[in-house]
């Protein structure tokens, strides 16, 4: 009945048009089987045909991939199924003109692009790129000369707001033809900067490509830069900041200039218009500040000098720059340029632009003069305006030097104007009194003083003293000098005791802090012995790398008994403090140095008994910030010399406070009541620092071989450290810099902190608190700290009882005992734990000056008696420790 309506088995070749009208059929549409389809008889073929789905089971059919068979229920595959899902997934994903997601692919094929249409989208990038950068070379720019180098006045303000200096106006420029500039000149740039400059198009793609690529990634920028480049960013673009925009700014505008300006005339901008260094602009300017004379009677020597200064005239120019930036030392700044010099010579006779016949002429480095400053920074203005120039540089991001001078900044600086005043005063009294070049020339010539006040409350550097005369004597002596500051080092030394405690000398050297014990300043004792040998925390004996003993002398050979480390400072006793540092570890007394407030760069790196001594050469602006430490009961504060800079209207810096707590108030406070007694005590080596109705706490500090002498001390809100020492400023440029010897200067035998420098304090600071509110310490806080015996320092022996046992008595008597000793022991009327000059039990003579048996620490008493422990071995310095001869009042 239905037999009409079936259609007859499809051909095999097929299978396109049948895909296509499966395709097109209705969804209700019943499909012929295919011709696959078997059955035993019509009826049953007829009661299983197979329907298609129209458009729906071709999607599905697409879907599924087209590399799957469609099987009928025979089981076996058809050809023309697989062909009709092919082609309905085919009139599914039309092919478009940017084939993506692919049409004819399934699965992950899908999404992968083919490769003509990664070769288009390449070719199409390629071509927008070289049409924007046409469109930019055509469009920039290039700045006229004049517009970028316009130079004000940067301001200077005391902090009362009164202008202290105006510098700038004009920039130290003179522009000079091509035909006034060595060929030396160019030919020593050129080896130096840009070999291809003569070659090139004004850029070096290798190079622009790596400077891009760190900036993208926030690293510093490398070289790379052309002379044309550099000219570009010299004097044609105003922005000196290092950003991505401005490096392609600078890219195009070196292009352009390269291809409408002759390479001479780039050569000659590009001369003309760098910095050089000590405010000089240009080759012109750079031959009369080095060397005097014009640039084009400059030869190829100089000429090499100058060239290297295009590196970084902080760290090149041999005066040095350590008010910038502490590691541009003169010596280490000749060195750096010396090298580069040599350096630019031989790479001249490589590229064939000097012979060598000439070049082996110069053998001796060409040393440029002395720095020179206009008359209106003489006298201290001159440091002043140094060191707040140097303070804003180093804390506020992206400024230079270069842009700096180019000025229109208004500073606001910390300065007190009376209180410079006073300090100037006050050392310049004390060396007119005292110090006569013209009468004692072989003692007094070369003497150097300097100086620095700090609040310890906020950080503020209010007064220095840096020299006579900052146009005569270029270096700020209350910056890095190379003066060592000695014992003024001890109070480190003594708050790393007190905050991070001796070692145990029965554990290993990795001890943590609940491993270590807190030291007690008064009831703790240390060898005070002269010449006395110190040894590691664990008692072995100290040797340096030739394997040499250290016996540690003190000064004027003065010998004390057990001393407590409170006596030790008063006396200034090394032989204490040295082996303490032993005993704590120089690397912590290193860190509680830093943590108060030094540089670490100014601190010797070597880990030395004479560490602790003071042997390191900080800055008195850094001594005064660190004592400040202790005055502000353990917040620590940098100095700083800058509250604000306005620019254009604008406020662009402004310092922050930021303090941060290193010590505790106990260690603190305990630091200070220590160096109180130094001041306060008869005995004192500060004395002269007292200021009657105050409260002060100070340190002496002198050198070996008197080369230097300080005095460094503290009230509530002042901090100031003096120094004083003999440095031969009139030396040749590039002469190794030598600390002169002090016996005799100033008509005495010898100087130590406790003469000029503590009498400069006390006159100085007795005038900069004259009106000032008059303001106490804060008491002592209880420290959880124990005694400890260090050096072969023993505890007291308690006194035998009468009846001798065969075990110590835990309680011992008062009572004499029966037998007596062969050496007295301790009674009533010598207490050890009360009186520090107390002989301890069994003390004799007997000992040499080699100091104590023992050198490791103990802290608890021992209670067995003993007969020897005293005198013991004379070539041992009295055994245990004891038997040393009490010296005289000491000075230092």
């Amino acid at each position: 009945m239905s037999e009409h309506r079936r259609k007859p088995p499809q051909p095999q070749g097929g299978g396109r048009a049948a895909a296509r009208r499966a395709a097109q059929q209705s969804s209700g549409r019943r499909a012929a089987p295919g011709r696959g389809a078997t059955s035993a008889s019509p009826s049953a073929s007829h009661g299983e045909e197979r329907p298609y789905g129209g458009r729906a089971e071709a999607r599905r059919a697409a879907q599924r991939g087209g590399g799957r068979r469609r099987v009928d229920e025979s089981g076996t595959g058809g050809r023309a199924a697989r062909r009709g899902a092919a082609g309905a997934g085919a009139a599914a994903g039309k092919k478009r003109l940017i084939d993506y997601p692919r049409h004819d692919k399934y699965g992950w094929r899908r999404w992968m692009p083919s490769w003509k249409l990664v070769a288009g989208l390449c070719i199409g990038f390629i071509g927008l790129l070289m049409v924007a950068a046409a469109l930019a070379y055509s469009m920039v720019v290039v700045p006229k000369v004049a517009e970028a180098a316009t130079a004000q006045n940067n301001v200077y303000y005391w902090a009362d707001g009164s202008q202290m200096a105006a510098t700038g106006g004009e920039v130290n420029r003179q522009i000079i033809g091509i035909d006034q500039i060595p060929r030396e000149m160019q030919d020593a740039v050129i080896s130096a900067e840009n070999k291809t400059f003569e070659k090139d198009s004004g850029i070096d793609p290798m190079g622009i490509s790596r400077a891009v690529f760190n900036m993208a990634r926030g690293q510093q920028t490398q070289g790379g830069s052309t002379i044309t480049q550099q000219y570009v960013k010299n004097a044609r673009l105003d922005d000196q900041d290092q950003t991505l925009s401005r490096k392609f700014q600078e890219l195009f505008i070196s292009i352009k200039i390269d291809s409408t300006m002759d390479k001479p005339d780039i050569m000659a901008g590009y001369l003309n218009t760098s910095y050089y260094g000590r405010g000089a602009y240009g080759i012109q300017a750079a031959a009369r500040t080095y060397y005097n004379k014009d640039a084009e009677d400059l030869n190829a020597s100089e000429c090499a000098f100058l060239a290297s200064l295009l590196k970084g005239a902080t760290y090149y120019d041999p005066a040095g720059a350590t008010e910038i930036d502490s590691r541009a030392k003169p010596a280490a700044n000749r060195e750096r340029a010396e090298k580069r010099w040599r350096w630019i010579l031989d790479e001249m006779v490589k590229d064939n632009r000097l012979p060598a016949e000439e070049r082996a002429k110069y053998t001796e480095f060409p040393n440029p003069q002395k720095p020179k400053k206009n008359a209106q920074l003489s006298g201290q203005i001159g440091y002043l305006v140094d060191l707040a120039k140097a303070n804003f540089l180093n804390n506020y991001e992206g400024m230079t030097e270069k842009k700096l001078a180019q000025g229109g900044y208004e500073i606001h600086t910390t300065f007190d104007k009376k209180k410079v005043n006073a300090l100037e005063a006050s050392i310049k009294k004390i060396y007119k009194e005292h110090i006569d070049p013209d009468k004692r020339p072989d003692t007094d010539t070369h003497v150097q003083f300097g100086g620095a006040s700090v609040e310890p409350e906020t950080g503020k550097i209010v007064a220095i003293y840096g020299g006579a005369d900052a146009t005569k004597h270029f270096t700020n002596n209350a910056d890095a000098t190379g003066a060592q500051v000695g014992s003024t080092f001890k109070p480190f030394v003594l708050a790393a005791a007190m905050r991070d405690g001796v070692r145990n000398p029965e554990l290993q050297p990795e001890q943590g802090p609940s491993e270590r014990t807190i030291v007690d300043p008064d009831k703790s004792r240390y060898n005070g012995a002269n010449k006395l040998k110190i040894k590691n925390y664990d008692g072995s004996i100290w040797r340096n790398e030739e394997g040499k003993e250290w016996l540690q002398k003190n000064d004027g050979d003065e010998s004390f008994k057990n001393i407590s480390l409170r006596e030790a400072m008063i006396h200034s006793a090394n032989s204490p403090f040295v082996q303490l540092g032993m005993d704590i570890g120089i690397p912590q007394v290193r860190k509680a140095a830093v943590d108060a407030g030094l540089l670490e760069s100014s601190l010797v790196e070597a880990n030395v008994p004479s560490f602790s001594l003071g042997i390191s050469d900080p800055s008195a602006i850094r001594m005064a910030g660190a004592y400040g430490t202790f005055a502000a009961n353990g917040k620590q504060r940098d100095p700083y010399s800058v509250t604000s800079v306005d620019h254009q209207g604008k406020t662009i810096y402004k310092h922050e406070d930021e303090p941060d707590t290193v010590f505790t108030k106990a260690v603190a406070t305990n630091v200070t009541d220590v160096l109180r007694d130094v001041v306060d005590d008869e005995e004192g080596t500060g004395k002269n620092a007292r200021l009657p109705g105050r409260q002060v706490a100070g340190k002496t500090g002198t050198t070996d071989d008197n080369k230097s002498a300080w005095f460094v001390g503290y009230t509530p809100q002042l901090s100031t450290a003096i120094d004083m020492y003999r440095l031969d400023d009139d030396e040749k440029s590039g002469k190794k810099r030598e600390f002169l010897k002090m016996y005799g200067t100033g008509d005495r035998d010898t100087i130590h902190g406790s003469s000029f420098p503590s009498e400069i304090w006390q006159t100085y600071m007795s005038k900069a608190l004259k009106n000032a509110k008059i303001m106490e310490f804060d008491e002592p806080e209880e420290l959880d700290a124990e005694a400890v015996w260090g050096g072969g320092a023993v505890s007291p022996k308690p006194t035998p009882s009468s009846k001798p046992s065969s075990s110590p008595s835990e309680s011992p008597s008062s009572s004499p005992s029966e037998s007596p000793s062969t050496s007295p022991g301790p009674t009533e009327s010598c207490n050890p734990w009360e009186d520090w000059t107390c002989e301890p039990s069994g003390g004799t003579d007997a000992g040499t000056d080699q100091g104590g048996g023992n050198g490791g620490i103990t802290t608890s008493p021992t209670t067995s008696p003993g007969t020897d422990s005293g005198g013991g071995n004379g070539n041992n310095g009295g055994g245990n420790g004891g038997g040393f001869i009490g010296g005289s009042d000491g000075t230092e």
